[in-house]
């Protein structure tokens, strides 16, 4: 796999779509590599909104800026595109490129050439693959092994490829803008799951998003699209008949389905059974002892922001998962409790469908508490159409004034939930920020 960067790079002129994390980290790594080449880098922001990167950058004679109104115009002027994953393959800008045949790559395709060791676990899924790729990592570190772990969880791998060897681990967070345009698939990929994600632009800062389900899928199966006989591809039983159609997208690695697993560990969720799962699928296929799978798993503490427990006060349980943005997941985190819920949904439309998941707050949520944005009216009138009761589904314009109506309804024994079924933008700058805000306020 491994390339010879400075023969592939010659007399190249270089663009790099977005100064986000994963083109910083290409950046730093080209002019490590003494590099010579002209790179420009191309950004909506102004220097002035860039910032530190900016500062950080500017010094150096060879880089150019293309920014602001500039920065999607004539891409055609150079020999290869590096684009970030939030920038859409779409843009007009790279479209007239591609006619000019000018080559499209990204950081992660290089990281994948040049990567010295065969022992990459690449894994996808809409929901869970932030969390299974942390298993898998905690695993192999807990059977001893050197394992490097990066991707969409947002540390760049190329941040510390050269300190990579060749009978390293390396675990990969892929999403899919990540995944639509790899040349490479990771010799063990996993899929922990599909539903409708990503089909209308959110984050105004990553306006990439996916025009028709059917992309999407098509998007994640390149994780294993490229795939040899003598590589694996890990399913989640639930979703075979999805991708059945999709069959020969799916490469040529051996595919092996998995199922929820009953091992003790501190997640909560079922869903998270089907990720320990995932981990488990694979650690037989590395030959880790169940002795050690069990402890990994009983000893791993989860991610933040994933249906994680903040506090309990007077019996009232909280639990954070901002990073439920799609309907799928905090329908699947109403089903996780047995308890009366207080529910805090809401935000930013990211063009779902919110009927199913106004039938489930109406089985299992004793109050939903809307947190305003753009999708807010979209869940109000699902539930005002099925007769939720217009007093069970008070508006907050802020975190303090959310939970200050949650504590003022909670009785003894309630859980309350963060799991928004919405993505962030609006009120809050991400889900990060609208995690720890609730955190905040639930342990005041």
């Amino acid at each position: 796999m491994s390339m010879d960067l400075k023969h592939y790079l010659g007399n190249k002129k270089i663009a790099l779509l977005g100064l986000g994390i994963e083109n910083q980290a290409l950046l730093q790594y080209l002019l490590e590599k003494r590099i010579k080449n002209v790179i420009t880098i191309c950004d909506s922001r102004s220097a002035k909104e860039l910032g530190d990167r900016y500062q950080k950058f500017n010094r150096y004679p060879q880089i150019k800026w293309r920014l602001k109104e500039k920065f999607n115009r004539n891409l055609y002027d150079f020999d290869v595109l590096f684009r970030s994953p939030g920038w859409p393959i779409f843009c007009p800008g790279i479209q007239e490129a591609l006619k000019h045949e000018v080559e499209l790559n990204s950081p992660m395709n290089l990281f994948l050439a040049l990567c010295p060791t065969k022992n990459i676990i690449g894994v996808s899924g809409t929901k869970g693959k932030g969390t299974t790729a942390s298993l898998i990592f905690h695993i192999l570190r807990t059977a001893q092994k050197k394992v490097w772990l990066g991707g969409n969880i947002g540390i760049a791998p190329l941040a510390f490829l050269k300190k990579i060897k060749t009978n390293d681990w390396v675990v990969l967070e892929l999403s899919s803008f990540q995944l639509e345009d790899l040349n490479f698939s990771p010799r063990y990929s996993v899929l922990t799951n599909l539903y409708k994600e990503h089909l209308a632009p959110a984050d105004p800062l990553n306006p990439n998003y996916h025009k028709t389900f059917k992309k999407y899928i098509l998007a994640k199966l390149n994780i294993a699209r490229q795939q040899k006989s003598t590589d694996y591809f890990f399913i989640n039983k639930k979703f075979q008949a999805l991708l059945a159609p999709y069959k020969k997208f799916s490469g040529t690695g051996k595919k092996i389905s998995f199922g929820p697993s009953k091992l003790p560990s501190r997640l909560v969720g079922n869903y998270n059974q089907e990720n320990i799962g995932a981990a488990v699928a694979l650690s037989k296929v590395f030959k880790i002892t169940p002795t050690v799978v069990k402890k990994a798993v009983s000893t791993f503490v989860g991610l933040e922001h994933r249906l994680e427990f903040v506090t309990e006060k007077d019996g009232i349980k909280y639990y954070d998962n901002s990073f439920a943005t799609t309907p799928e997941s905090t329908i699947m985190d109403l089903h996780s409790f047995k308890n009366p819920i207080i529910l805090l949904v809401g935000g930013a439309d990211k063009g779902a469908n919110f009927k199913p998941l106004a039938q489930a707050i109406k089985g299992r949520v004793k109050l939903a508490i809307l947190l305003d944005g753009t999708g807010t009216k979209r869940i109000r009138n699902e539930l005002v159409k099925i007769k939720y009761g217009r007093e069970r589904m008070p508006l907050a314009k802020s975190m303090p004034e959310a939970i200050k109506i949650a504590r003022k309804n909670a009785e003894n024994g309630d859980i309350v939930l963060l799991s928004t079924a919405c993505a962030s933008f609006g009120m809050f700058k991400n889900y990060k920020e609208r995690g720890n805000l609730f955190k905040l306020y639930a342990k005041k």
